[in-house]
Order: C-alpha cells, then structure tokens, then sequence
C-alpha cells in the first residue's frame, strides 16, 4: 500500500478514535446543559464524573490528525486551514473555552451562582463545537472550496455555508449527544434514578438519528456530489446495513436495559458512519481539487512519519488501555449508590 494511503487511513482512524472519545465528551456537554429537574445537580455530577479523568487525553487524537495532516500532506492543509479558518478558529475558541470552564467550575468558589455560570460555558462551548467540527467536514467534502496551483481560490465562505454543511453539522451534534448519554447509561449504574435519564435521553437522540441521516444524505445529492455517488457504490448497501444493525440493536439494548451491549453498538454505529463517510471521500482530502496522492510530502518524510507513529503506538495504546482500566473498569468506578 502506498505510504499516502497509509497515512490517509491513520488520518481516519483518528478521527473515529476521536469521536468515540472527544464526541462523547462533547455529547456530555450538552447533556450537562439541558439538565433538568430535581436530579439536575446529580446528572451534572455524574457526567463530571464521567469525563474529568480522560477529557483532556481525547484530544491527542485530534491532534494526531492536525500533526499528521501538516507533516504528511502539507498542500492539503494549507488549503484547509485557509478556506475554513473562520469555523477553525471558532473550534479553537470552543475547545479551550470548554476545558476552562470545567476546570473553573471545579476549583472555583462553590456556590450555585458561580456553579451555573460555569455550567453554562461548559455546556454552551460543548453544544456548538461538535457543531462546528461536522459543519467543517461537510465542507471539505461539498466540492465547493476550490484550489489550484497551491492558492484557494473560493473563498472564505465557501463550503461551510451551505445546506449540506449545516446538515451535517446537526448530524454531528446527534451523534455525540447519543453516543454521551449511552455512555453515561454504564457509567452511572450506581444510580438508577439518573440511569434512566439518561437512558430516556439516549433513545430520544438515537431515534433523531433516523430523520437526520436522510436529511443529510438528501442534500448531499446537490450540495456533495462526490460524497453521494460515493455513498451510493458497490460497498454502500453492505455498510448501511451494519450500520443499521448497530443502530437498531443499540436502542433495542437501552429499551430492554442492557446498557454495555448499547454502548458496544452505539460505538459500531459511529465507527461505521465514520467509515462510509472516508470511503465515499477516498481519495480526495478536500473535493475536487486535493487528493492524498497529489497532496503527499516527500516520500522520505512519509516513511519518516510512519516510523515515529508505529513507535508511538507502542507507548500510546497501552497507556490510553491502562488510563480507562484504573478510571472506566478498575479501582476507579464509582461506587453503588442506592
């Protein structure tokens, strides 16, 4: 396989590692937002509860796609971060407006007036960046940012403005709020009154899923051309239909209360849209005009880059397994509440 193809394939892997990681910390967000009721304050506990060990550490597959992309396909990313800074930066804004605001609202004075306002930012910056992060990936696959000879020539605007973009930005937002608040059906097993908030919450945003995938998926025949044609190939009909059994089998677990086979299956429904959406994009990074081939660096730097990141995984997957075993599945669970 080609050393562009192999990092291509690295790009897509991190963002679905990213998703299934930093989407549900984001998902929790908005959950920690629309809390409601007289258990307001313990569904916002246990989603700190939840997050606050690994939040930060997600993000080093966000960044992995960022180094990765500079260094293997520095054409690609030059294009990128000059037609869609304006929702970059925002996404910037987003990320770190979030981090403080869960540190502030951890550390700061302690009473409900600070607490709230804490909340807010936290879960506003939550709300909005996943937003964003599917608005920009709509973008780059809507065929309406235009590059030659190195320059963009479309524009500022172009791309993550339309329909198709906003679509899947909302897409996005969904994704994460279910895949959060199935997580969180595991996470708070000790408190069967905030569980089944959270599994109500969880078969409402799954079933939204449905009506926004058709949506999107409607508007990409116009506002994503490439996308659609490929989404409707050889492989498609096979994908959709995992994807489809990831999808039902999930919210049939939450109705029937089995909350580890529903996260197992909300997180095969991610990956598989994840998937089917690099396929339909291969070999393009940004439609029409950048592909992986056409973009790569040097080809000494790319098996340079393959090296480091081989020996990278050595020391990265073992620590992220031990992180979630000592805070997911070791002395770090929480413990039963009655």
């Amino acid at each position: 396989m080609p050393l562009e193809a192999v990092l291509g394939a690295v790009l897509l892997a991190s963002l679905v590692l990213y998703a299934v990681s930093g989407g549900a910390d984001f998902g929790g967000g908005m959950w920690d937002l629309l809390a409601t009721g007289s258990r307001a304050r313990r569904q916002r506990e246990a989603i700190e509860h939840s997050i606050a060990p690994i939040w930060e550490a997600n993000h080093v597959w966000l960044i992995l796609v960022i180094v990765v992309l500079f260094t293997a396909f520095p054409p690609a990313f030059a294009a990128i971060m000059t037609a869609l800074h304006i929702p970059m930066t925002a996404i910037l804004l987003g990320i770190v407006l979030r981090g403080s605001a869960f540190v502030f609202r951890k550390y700061d004075a302690l009473d409900d007036r600070v607490h709230r306002r804490w909340s807010f930012v936290f879960g506003a910056s939550s709300l909005f960046t996943p937003f964003l992060l599917g608005l920009c990936l709509g973008a780059l696959a809507s065929g309406d940012i235009r590059v030659a000879g190195g320059r963009t020539l479309s524009g500022f605007f172009a791309g993550w403005t339309s329909a198709f973009a906003v679509a899947c930005g909302l897409f996005a937002q969904g994704l994460f709020a279910f895949l959060a608040a199935t997580y969180l059906t595991v996470d708070t097993e000790g408190d069967r009154a905030v569980q089944a908030d959270f599994r109500k919450r969880a078969l409402a945003a799954g079933l939204s899923l449905a009506p926004a995938a058709a949506v999107t998926f409607v508007l990409a025949q116009r506002g994503a051309p490439t996308i659609f044609v490929g989404l409707t190939d050889w492989w498609a009909p096979w994908l959709l239909g995992v994807t489809s059994v990831c999808a039902v089998g999930a919210l049939c677990a939450l109705w029937v209360r089995r909350f580890r086979w529903a996260r197992l299956a909300a997180v095969g429904q991610v990956v598989c849209i994840l998937l089917g959406w690099g396929f339909a994009q291969f070999p393009y990074l940004v439609v029409p005009d950048v592909t992986l081939t056409g973009s790569a660096a040097e080809p000494a730097t790319l098996s340079i880059l393959v090296w480091a990141l081989l020996a990278g995984t050595v020391v990265l997957l073992p620590s992220f397994g031990y992180l979630f075993y000592v805070f997911k599945g070791g002395p770090g669970r929480r413990k039963t509440r009655n």
